[in-house]
């Protein structure tokens, strides 16, 4: 697989990453450990260089897994995690980026990673009560004590990007982008090129609409997170089916499938744009990574920009609680 630099500080990885969320959080019960350890293997083996997971992914196991999983793998891959939040029993509480927990929380997750050094820290939600200049002179620290390598924020602002990359020049940001939320290209994308800041997409699929799997007769298990988000609301999965179909055109002339033309329409918007589709199967990481073989034409952009103009995306991405934790 082909590579991309995030930011201008060295971090080269894979065209496209793994995330590792869906293993053990948020979509459903976790699947088995040995399970998850084949799969995220099985994405090594298949050229992918960069693994996403996070501290509050548990909170706890997700570390875990993809610590053991690529721990043979070490010096062929980059593994990004991210702190934040307030940790009491394994439960998680709410946002905590105080230096101390920053550093306390990194130690638990080099232990957890199995490594010395994490490859990218992100920030997972800005924190309101801790200045941002003060979260990114701790990381600068553990940058300096060589137990970091790279910095990053997750859905944050463009003034937090700013002030944050002052302090020390961040390698990537995460957010969610993809054909079905786009509103990071009126204001981040530009920040980002300014900078020179590399752009990770998470929920680059739409959290898996964009697979054409999903309609209104599909249920999700009472555990699943996309029970609460708005977008997935009957009504709403029928409404936004419109997305689906411009894809699916696409999809037949390029013999691909949906899912590959959506990735591979986020790879053509920036090269320094790196996604991260997540999954629990084999067979769909593989149709995953066969995204970055797809190649769509000047000529294909511009179909999918003007059938895309013509659709009204139906419910917000998130409920009004989480919500309020993203753009600040």
């Amino acid at each position: 697989m082909k590579t991309r630099a995030l930011g201008n500080n060295g971090l080269e990885v894979s065209a496209l990453g793994y995330g590792a969320m869906g293993l053990s959080h948020g979509y459903g019960p976790a699947i088995d450990r040995r399970d998850a350890i084949a799969l995220i293997r099985a994405a090594v083996e298949r050229g992918v260089t960069f693994f996403d997971t996070a501290q509050v992914y548990g909170p706890f196991v997700n570390e875990e897994v993809v610590g053991e999983a690529l721990a043979p793998f070490r010096n062929r891959v980059v593994v990004a995690t991210k702190f934040g939040f307030e940790y009491l029993d394994k439960k998680t509480g709410g946002l905590n980026s105080r230096p101390e927990n920053i550093r306390r929380t990194t130690e638990d997750s080099l232990k957890r990673l199995r490594v010395d050094s994490i490859d990218l820290l992100y920030q997972h939600r800005v924190d309101p009560d801790v200045p941002i200049e003060e979260v990114a002179g701790t990381v600068k620290e553990l940058i300096a004590a060589g137990k970091v390598k790279h910095f990053g924020l997750s859905e944050a602002g463009a003034n937090t990007i700013r002030r944050a990359h002052a302090v020390h020049p961040l390698s990537a940001l995460q957010s969610e982008y993809s054909l079905w939320w786009r509103e990071p290209e009126r204001e981040i994308l530009p920040l980002l090129e300014e900078l020179s800041i590399g752009f990770v997409p998470f929920s680059p699929l739409g959290k898996g609409f964009l697979t054409g799997k999903i309609d209104t007769t599909t249920t999700f298990d009472p555990t699943d997170f996309r029970n609460v988000v708005p977008r997935f609301t009957r009504e709403n999965i029928k409404a936004n089916q419109a997305f689906v179909e411009f894809i699916r055109r696409m999809a037949q002339r390029k013999k691909a499938t949906p899912a590959q033309v959506a990735l591979a329409w986020l790879l053509a918007q920036k090269p320094w744009i790196v996604p991260i589709p997540g999954t629990t199967k084999l067979h769909r990481l593989e149709e995953n990574l066969g995204g970055a073989n797809v190649e769509l034409t000047a000529e294909d952009l511009d179909e999918i920009e003007a059938a895309a103009a013509k659709v009204t995306l139906h419910g917000d991405r998130y409920p009004a609680h989480l919500q309020a934790l993203v753009g600040r």
